[in-house]
Order: C-alpha cells, then sequence, then structure tokens
C-alpha cells in the first residue's frame, strides 16, 4: 500500500519548493494551536522555536501557516533520508497492513534477524575488523546507551564507566549518568549511578589520569565515547584520540564502547563516524537517523562480548515490525549514494560557510566532518540570537555546546539547498552581530 497519488505529488512538489516565508513566524495559526497545545505538555520539553509543523518532505518543512522552511538540522539528526522519502514510507504503509508488533524479546519475525544481520555486516567494515557481531535492538539512542552498561558490568564483572565532559549519552538515568554536557540535565536527579567517571574530550592522558587518581584500571568496565562530539559541539577529536582509548582499553581489559547515535549512519561520510580512525571498538550504539524517523536504536557487541544470558535485558516494543521495515529501507538508502552525497555536499557546505565568515569577528572555528558541521560563535547570546534569526529567515538550525551551531540537514540536501543555507546563516551572522547581540 502506498499513499494516495495526490498525496505524494503533493509531498514531492514541497520537497522541490524554496524557502517561503509568508507571515513572520509563528504565524496566528501557530500562535493559536501552541496555546492551546502548552497547558498539556510537559514543561520539561525546551520547543527551540514556536514551529507547528503541518507536514515535511525531503529538506522541506512547512507550517501550519504555509510558511516554507528549509530543514538543515533533520529533526536533530534523524530524518537522515529527508522527511518522508517514498521508499521509507512505502515501506511503512506495506509493513502496517500486515504486522505492527509480536514483540521481538519472546518472538521471531523476519525483520528482526534481518535488521541485526545488516548492522553487524556494516560494523565490519570499521578499520581491520573480522569480528562476528550480535546485536540488540532498542527504541532509541538513550535505550542503545543503557543496555551498553548493563553488557559492560556483566561481561566484565566490574562496575566502572569512564566518559567525557562534554558528551551527551542520553537522559534515562544511567545514559544521564555518563552525560555531561550541560549541567541543566542532571540538576536535581542525583544521586546518579555510582562509579561513573568523565575525562576530557579529545584528551587520552585525562584518561590515564584518572587511573591514578580515582579509579583503578581494573575495576573499569568500559569508557564510552562519541568518535565526533555531538550535542556537546559537533567537535572532531585529534587523529591520536581514539587509536589512544583503545590501546588504554586494552591495556586495562576495560571495553571500548562508541556512541554513535549521532554520528553514526552516514552523518559525516561514511557509515560510522570510527571509520575515518579504523579504531575497531567493542560496541557500537546507534539510533536517530537508523530508520529515517520510526524509533529504532541498536547496541551492536562483538560475538565475544555478548556474553548475558537469555533474559538478562529485553524489551517490549524495541525491534518493532514497522520500526525494522523503515530502518531496512533506510540503511539501503543511506548505504548506497546518501552517504557519498554526505561527503560531498558537506565538504561543499564547510567550504561555502568557511568563505561566507572568512574574518567575520562574530565566528570563533567552523569545523566537523560530512554532514555534521559546527560553527563556534562569539558569546553564547550571539549564538541564541543567530539562530532565531535563521528561523526568522527559513532556515532550522539547533544550538549546540556552550555557544555553536550545528549543521545536520538530512542527507539528501542538494548543492543548490546548501549554498542556501550558507547565504542564510552568514547573513544572519553579520545581521545579529551589527545588531549587538552577545556584545
Amino acid at each position: 500500500m502506498t499513499a494516495p497519488a495526490s498525496t505524494r505529488m503533493a509531498l514531492q512538489a514541497l520537497a522541490a519548493q524554496p524557502i517561503s516565508i509568508v507571515t513572520d513566524p509563528p504565524g496566528p495559526r501557530a500562535r493559536e494551536m501552541i496555546a492551546r497545545a502548552l497547558p498539556h505538555l510537559s514543561p520539561s520539553l525546551i520547543h527551540c522555536y514556536p514551529l507547528m509543523v503541518r507536514r515535511a518532505s525531503g529538506c522541506m518543512v512547512e507550517d501550519v501557516d504555509d510558511n516554507v522552511y528549509l530543514d538543515a538540522e533533520a529533526g536533530v539528526a534523524t530524518a537522515s533520508t529527508g522527511h518522508c522519502h517514498p521508499a521509507v514510507a512505502d515501506a511503512i504503509a506495506a509493513q502496517a497492513e500486515v504486522l505492527i508488533h509480536i514483540c521481538g524479546t519472546d518472538f521471531h519475525y523476519p525483520g528482526y534477524g534481518a535488521m541485526c544481520e545488516r548492522l553487524g555486516a556494516l560494523v565490519q567494515r570499521i578499520g581491520p575488523n573480522t569480528h562476528h557481531w550480535q546485536t540488540f535492538l532498542t527504541n532509541s539512542g538513550t535505550e542503545a546507551v543503557e543496555a551498553a552498561i548493563k553488557l559492560a558490568r556483566h561481561h566484565t564483572g566490574r562496575p566502572g564507566l569512564i566518559a567525557f565532559r562534554g558528551g551527551f549519552h542520553g537522559r534515562t538515568m544511567g545514559s544521564l549518568s555518563l552525560t555531561a554536557s550541560k549541567s541543566k540535565y542532571r540538576r536535581r536527579f542525583g544521586p546518579l549511578l555510582p562509579g561513573v567517571y568523565h575525562a576530557t574530550y579529545g584528551d587520552a592522558n585525562s584518561v590515564e589520569e584518572l587511573f591514578t587518581t580515582v579509579t583503578a584500571g581494573d575495576d573499569v568496565a568500559a569508557i564510552v565515547v562519541e568518535p565526533v562530539l555531538g550535542e556537546g559541539g559537533y567537535i572532531v577529536p585529534p587523529p591520536d584520540f581514539l587509536p589512544r582509548l583503545r590501546q588504554i582499553a586494552d591495556r586495562h581489559g576495560a571495553l571500548l564502547v562508541f556512541d554513535e547515535v549521532q554520528s553514526g549512519m552516514g552523518r559525516t561520510g561514511k557509515m560510522f563516524a570510527a571509520e575515518h580512525t579504523g579504531v575497531v571498538p567493542d560496541v557500537v550504539l546507534l539510533a536517530k537517523g537508523i530508520a529515517s524517523g520510526m524509533p529504532l536504536g541498536a547496541m551492536i557487541a562483538k560475538k565475544e562480548v555478548m556474553t548475558w544470558p537469555a533474559g538478562s535485558h529485553g524489551s517490549t516494543i524495541a525491534g518493532n515490525p514497522v520500526a525494522i521495515a523503515a530502518g531496512l529501507a533506510s540503511v539501503d538508502l543511506i548505504d548506497g549514494e546518501l552517504c557519498a552525497n554526505s561527503a560531498r555536499v558537506g565538504a561543499a557546505l564547510k567550504a561555502a560557510l568557511a568563505a561566507k565568515l572568512a574574518n567575520e569577528p562574530g565566528v570563533t572555528e567552523i569545523r566537523g566532518v560530512g554532514l555534521m558541521i559546527g560553527v563556534e560563535l562569539a558569546t553564547p547570546p550571539l549564538a541564541g540570537a543567530v539562530a532565531q534569526l535563521c528561523f526568522k529567515r527559513g532556515l532550522l538550525l539547533l544550538e549546540c555546546g556552550k555557544k555553536a551551531i550545528r549543521f545536520s540537514p538530512p542527507l539528501i540536501i542538494t548543492d543548490e539547498q546548501a549554498a542556501v543555507a550558507a547565504d542564510i546563516f552568514a547573513t544572519a551572522v553579520r545581521d545579529a552581530r551589527q545588531a549587538g547581540a552577545g556584545a
């Protein structure tokens, strides 16, 4: 079953539209609908912009007041194949006709094994890698992290965990204990998981220092790290960082866990950010772009590490057949042309930003790889002002780190769309700075 022809044609037309702001956002319908919804929502939700989305297609998002935006954040790096990609939408619709749920913890169904086999084969591409990989499917990134914590402790018999300042691994209690990107995520939720220690991202020596100051190496179950820092600022570490962590983990008998929830699935121009270094971890964590917006994540571990017995972990809904159908369709697309597009257009976007922002005093650094690009602004207020100005002008972006803005568009973004994004952003930086934002 597919969407009606009229719906498909309308979505195709939206995907081809340029940015169009017909009423200053938020428009009247958006204001009305948001005002009605807010009293019923948890106040923990951030809502970066007063955006009420009607529909989205490709890289374009339309709000309820007919404004059309260019999405350069992809639902926080989740809509990897673009919004409502026809192949993904068709896979979802077809699966929903025959099996929506049965529980992969207790029963077998074809998609679950196929997804796990496909992910294991993809991970084998990281570095010199002859391992057999096994997969536990989850609903989200934070659940993948929780599973990795449990597996590491079970496999090693050790309690300790090392993570990094600036890292973001989720908001549930175990993953939150590893998260150290913003104090607001942890405020008033303690005590958190014991035995967690934080080192300096990009500095392997700071991990060694932990072993001489706060925890013995043989008490550590795992070192958990993002190969490219995500919410903490889109920071690419020094080239020796991940190889050193591999050496440290091996020396102390700890597992090395790569959290690729944001950096994986083609985001950096390769299927996994780890491929840029060739360092093979013991565990890989995925979510976000794995299923183009459907709830699916994964913890993928070497067979010799996946030693927990039946019943030691499970999930009723994770690995849902519909989410898996979206995941298999998404992986086919990403592993085909979209990884290459991410590398090529990402390099062009980064170069365009560098050229347009050269000698701009409001910008201190442009960094990243593939379509995972961060622009560091001079001050936090300037970063906030630039993000809001871009929204008003039809470009959707998100802040990250202390004063950076991230570009993480769908992997299908075109050269033309990237050029538009660079133009709007550079103009917004100049205008916000000249207006005194962050002064």
